[in-house]
This record gives C-alpha cells, sequence and structure tokens, in this order.
C-alpha cells in the first residue's frame, strides 16, 4: 500500500464508527435476520472496526464462534484493539481479502453490513459460499440507487457515499450475485430507496 493510500486508510478507520452510527439501527435489523443463537458460528464479511462484533457475541455467546475478515489493515487494528479489550477468546479475526479467506470448520450464518465491494465480488462470494453449512443463513445490508424518479437524490447518494465502494458498479441491485447463490433472496428497500436490506438461505 502506498503512503497516500496507506493515509487514507487511517483517516478512514478513524472515522468509521462515527459515520456508522447513523445507520446502527439497520445493522441491528440485519443481525437480527440471522436469527443467531447460542453456539452458532457466524462470518462477519468485512467486519471494519468490529462495530458488530458485540452485536454478534451477544447473540451467539462464548459458546459460539465468531470469524471477522477484513482487508483494510487499519480497520483491522482498531477490530483486534475492540476485541483484545473485551476478552472474547472466540472471535477469529483475518486479516485479508475474502476472496482469499479460510476458515473451518463451516459457519451457519454470514453478514455483509456497508460491504458493496464484497458482494459485487464472485470470487468473494464462492468462497463464502464453499466454507457455509447447508441452509446457512445470510444477512446484508448496503447502499443503493435511489428509484430513477429521484435522479437529483441519485447523485447526490453517489456523491455522498463514494467512500463506502471502490467500483460503484451494481448499485442498482447490489444483492444480484447473491441472490444466485441464495435462492428466494428477500430484498426490502431502506432510507427513502437509497438501501436495501436482504436475507435468506443457502440451498440445503
Amino acid at each position: 500500500m502506498s503512503p497516500s493510500l496507506s493515509g487514507y486508510d487511517e483517516e478512514k478507520a478513524s472515522g468509521y464508527d462515527a459515520s456508522a452510527a447513523r445507520t446502527m439501527a439497520l445493522r441491528l435489523r440485519t443481525i437480527e435476520l440471522l436469527a443467531l443463537k447460542p453456539g452458532d458460528a457466524v462470518l462477519d464479511a468485512g467486519c471494519g472496526t468490529g462495530l458488530s462484533l458485540p452485536l454478534l457475541m451477544a447473540a451467539v455467546g462464548l459458546s459460539g464462534r465468531i470469524i471477522a475478515v477484513e482487508s483494510s489493515p487499519a480497520m483491522m487494528r482498531l477490530a483486534r484493539s475492540r476485541a483484545a479489550a473485551a476478552g472474547w477468546s472466540n472471535v477469529q479475526l483475518l486479516g485479508t481479502v475474502l476472496e482469499n479467506a479460510n476458515w473451518f470448520p463451516p459457519v451457519d450464518a454470514v453478514l455483509f453490513n456497508y460491504t458493496h465491494d464484497l458482494l459485487r465480488s464472485r470470487a468473494a462470494l464462492d468462497r463464502v459460499r464453499s466454507q457455509v453449512r447447508a441452509g446457512a443463513r445470510v444477512a446484508a445490508a448496503g447502499i443503493k440507487h435511489p428509484p430513477r424518479w429521484l435522479d437529483p437524490f441519485r447523485w447526490y447518494r453517489r456523491f455522498k457515499s463514494a467512500d463506502c465502494y471502490r467500483n460503484p458498479e451494481g448499485l442498482d441491485a447490489p444483492w444480484s450475485l447473491l441472490a444466485e447463490d441464495v435462492p428466494g433472496l428477500k430484498v426490502e428497500s431502506t432510507l427513502l430507496g437509497s438501501g436495501f436490506i436482504a436475507w435468506g438461505r443457502y440451498p440445503e
């Protein structure tokens, strides 16, 4: 990573928790849709600074297992600090791109919270699909383009959220690749059509 990109990574990580506060209610609802129970194993794909870790831990308990994957070194450093401060021994933190991540045994549930680039990566989704249990639950939340009739807001939303993704491809339906893996994926618009929640189960 070049010095300029490293600086950007540090700046983005330091301000992430504050910027994510406005969508905390959506994060909570997305995690609730996973229907986690004590003892479950869950993947937090693109865990950022680890904001979801306390919520996932409250659901799976110390008998469960959390695998958190994050490619940003600055974000992962904050996630590791959060886990260490809490003393969680059942959290596995993987600082790598999701396309290369490995964990075992397979997980019971997968969370994609505001991870547009991962949802648009066929390789990342294939890696996840290969390491989930049959019938595993999945839930995703993120940004999307508002309806066409809201074109002025559409461009404003794209400008405001430009640092949330590397590639704007697929913003009309960010969940479309996930839907190929999850038959019957349910999708609900949020934030006046500028966001979404999607959930379902991988095939048995």
